[in-house]
């Protein structure tokens, strides 16, 4: 199933100014990329487990099918599903 919170995380740099959702899946981290595309996110937006999505893009994302839960939901909901990439275990990004 894909998962949404509300748009209500502040972008930073360039994002300054607008409001974010966090976009994940609790099956695999296929059926979210495929989501993704579908909703027409880019791949440079997928940030370990999960995409970052432009408040313009939430009402396309709750038409697709994405279901709204509140942010704690979809952090439980990853870990449940064994999905959740914190920073601290992430890989280095390449140089």
């Amino acid at each position: 199933m894909i998962l949404i919170d509300l748009p209500r995380w502040p972008g930073r740099g360039r994002s300054a100014g607008r409001l974010w959702s966090h976009l994940v899946s609790d099956v695999s981290t296929a059926e979210l990329h495929l989501f993704a595309e579908m909703l027409g996110a880019p791949r440079r937006a997928f940030d370990r487990d999960h995409y970052d999505i432009p408040e313009e893009r939430f009402p396309t994302a709750i038409w697709l099918g994405a279901t709204l839960v509140t942010s704690r939901d979809l952090v439980r909901s990853l870990r449940a599903a064994n999905l959740r990439r914190p920073k601290h275990l992430a890989p280095p990004p390449p140089r």
